[in-house]
Order: C-alpha cells, then structure tokens, then sequence
C-alpha cells in the first residue's frame, strides 16, 4: 500500500480539498493510505483557524484522509519556504510516505522542479541576497532574478499554489529525496476569488463566514455536507475571527519594552518601531496591517507577526525550529486504516509519535518554563489553541473557551461500510 502525504490547512474542508484526495485514490487504485500535516490553530498567514483543529482534522478524515498530524505552530505560521519545509520533514521523520501529493494551478510537474532547481541555484541565492540587502521583497526579488535567469513563464511564478508547490519540491530536494512528488492540477475558484461556486476557494468561504448573515443556501453547494454541518453547528459562536485580537496584542503592547518587541519573531529591521506608531493610529486590527505594509513587507508577512508577538515568539526559538524540523509528530484525528498506519509510523518513525500531549508536556511544567527542546515547540502548540480562544465571540460556549491539548483527545473516525 502506498502511503501519500499531504500538507494543508482545510481552513476550513472544502470541494476542491475533497477533488484533491479523490484524484489520488484514483492515481493508486485505491491501494493508498492519505496522512495530511494540517496547520493547528493558526495558519500560514497569521490567521485564527475558522474552526479549531481538531474539528477541522475530524472533517478531513471524513473527506478522504486516512491520519492527520499537526504541523507545529512554529512551522505553521510561517514563510511558504518554512512551511513546506516543516511538512516535508514532518513526512520525511515518520518513515514510510512514499509520495507528496500536491495542488498547483500548472497541469505541468517539468517547470516547476526547473523553478526549483533554479532558486537553489548558486547565482540565484547571490542575487537574491543582494536585492534583500537593496529593500526589495523577497517575493518581487525573487520572481525578477528568475524571470530573467530562466526565462521561466512569468504567470508560473505568480500564482500562489505554484509558489507553494516550488517551495514543496525545493523542501523534497534538500530534505526527502525519497518521497516522490505528485502533482494535482487545482481546479476551481483562484486564491483570492471571494465568488462561492462548487469549487469556491478557502478564502472565498471564510469570507462569508465573516458576514453577519452568510449565505448559506450558496456555502452549502461549496462545502462537503459534513463541512456544511459543522459551519452550521459552529455558527456564530464558535467561528473565530482574528480581528478580534485587536484589543489583545495593544494590551500585550503596553507591557513590552522596545527590546522585548525587537526579539519577537518577524519584528527586526524596523518593524517594531513601525508598530508602536501604526498602533496608535489603528482602531482595527486590519488597518493596523494595512498601515504597517510596506513595498518590502506584504501583508502576509505583516499578520504573521500578530500571532507571534502575542504568543512571545522568540527570533532565536524561530531560527532553532527552522534548524531542527519538526520535534514530533502530533495526532489528531485518523480512521482505521490510520490506526494500522500509526502502528507502522511507531515502527519505522525517527520523530516521537505524540496522541496525549500530557505524556510529553504537562501544565505545570509549561508554567515553570524549563523545557526540553521538544516541549518548548510543543507549549507553543497549545498557547496557540488557547490563544485561538481568544478570537472566538463572546457567546462562545464555555467548553470552546476553555479548550487545551492537554485535555483534548485525537478524534477517531470509524469507517462507514459502503451500501
């Protein structure tokens, strides 16, 4: 049986994430075990999580999945490069993906590794260096030095799930060059399409959600009907919002000295100054990134730093995590087939397989602050399920609120035998 890894946020589960998982059954005949690295609580661009991990993990095994693991915050919440690299080496640690399966708006593999091999490139990371050193972004420098280097199509390097699927193949190249890549061209709504459809973005999705009153009637015929469900169910009490962590990082501001803010992870060059002053201009956390954005600094970059500046993410913690990889692999939801996977990931796997956080990392010792390596991440983890909580509505019920790894089980998924 092969056993195909996956990287994602289901942020939340949608149509075109349920396409994706059909068409690898399809490419193995079915002889196939999926396990998706999913992104806990907040995701690559600074952003609460819609629904909190564990549900959005239960919906992923019911979509297709067989194991779900968590991709630790300090990897989640991060660069495309940083988080290709966790999941990669997340999947690479447990000892027995043979494939990475992935979207990209390109139906061709071919120019996609040439990005790759190109970015890692020598003359490429010189160039690169050099713009970075001049102010520009890395993104803009980045596409210019290979447009011109290469000669690659210029649309390839502008869309952000070929972005994302180069930084997976470069991750392949320096970290797992025994997993095969598979590419599954992505069908359906862009990126940043807000429209709903049969195939609607994430994006598109969480924005309605973020209305007063969402269409329901649209987001049903978007949605898988167990995702369907669970918005329902969750709405509005439980869908968090990361605005409302507004009021949090200003008060966590007046706490902090200059310095303080300087060590956060994401706050160097500049950048803690500039929000001391965009701050104070700010009634929302939206215009205070739109304030902070620069030609060097996109918003991505920008609402990365909130959930970083609120958690105390240390630049040196950030720098050791991007050293080491991943520490462990974390469960969160699997079916039976999962359950006979996890047997063989505890077999073959060099990263410690974690189903109850207590055996790793207690409260206490959380408070007292002396970790191991493994737990610091880890603490990070369960900070950010609990700082999650904070973006929540206040009529939120108290069991949502209240909710930590400490207490919170993976989820198991009994399989349905088909009628």
């Amino acid at each position: 049986m092969h056993v195909v890894g996956v990287i994602a946020e289901y942020n939340p589960f949608h149509q075109g994430h349920a396409y994706q998982l059909r068409a690898i059954r399809e490419r193995f005949h079915d002889d196939v075990a999926i396990v998706a690295v999913m992104s806990g609580s907040f995701t690559q661009r600074g952003e609460a999580a819609v629904l909190d991990k564990w549900r959005r993990a239960d919906l992923a095994v019911r979509g297709g999945c067989q194991l779900v693991l968590e991709l630790p915050f300090l990897f989640a919440c991060r660069s495309a490069q940083d988080f290709a690299r966790g999941g990669v080496r997340l999947l690479q640690g447990l000892g027995c993906v043979d494939t990475l399966a992935f979207g990209a708006e390109s139906p061709d593999l071919a120019p996609l590794m040439e990005a790759a091999r190109a970015i890692d490139a020598p003359k490429t990371q010189a160039a690169l260096h050099e713009a970075l050193r001049a102010g520009a972004s890395y993104a803009k420098a980045l596409t210019a030095i290979l447009l011109e280097a290469s000669g690659l199509a210029s649309d390839l390097l502008h869309q952000p799930n070929n972005i994302l699927a180069i930084e997976y193949l470069r991750a392949i190249r320096g970290y797992a060059q025994g997993i095969e890549p598979l590419l599954i061209e992505r069908r359906g709504a862009g990126y940043h399409e807000a429209s709903l459809g049969p195939l609607a973005s994430a994006s598109a999705i969480r924005g309605e959600l973020a209305k007063a009153q969402p269409d329901f009637a649209s987001l049903r015929n978007s949605l898988p009907e167990a995702t369907y469900a669970a918005i329902r169910a969750a709405f509005p009490a439980e869908i968090a919002s990361t605005e409302r962590l507004f009021r949090p990082l200003l008060a966590r501001m007046l706490t902090m000295q200059g310095r303080e803010l300087e060590a956060i992870f994401g706050l160097q060059e500049g950048l803690a100054n500039r929000l001391l002053v965009k701050s104070r201009q700010s009634q929302t956390l939206q215009e205070l990134i739109a304030g902070m954005v620069t030609s060097r600094y996109p918003a991505s970059r920008i609402s990365r730093i909130v959930p970083h500046l609120l958690l105390g993410t240390g630049e040196r913690a950030a720098r050791e995590a991007a050293e080491t990889g991943p520490l462990y692999a974390r469960v969160l939801a699997f079916d039976e087939v999962g359950r006979e996977l996890l047997h063989t990931v505890k077999e073959r796997s060099t990263l410690p397989l974690i189903t109850k956080v207590s055996t790793a990392l207690n409260s206490r010792e959380r408070l007292e602050g002396d970790l191991t390596p493994l737990q610091a991440m880890l603490a990070l983890d369960t900070r950010a399920t609990e700082l999650r909580a904070l973006s929540l509505p206040d009529s939120a019920p108290p069991a949502a609120l209240h909710q930590t790894d400490f207490i919170t089980s993976p989820h198991f998924i009994r399989n349905i035998p088909d009628t």
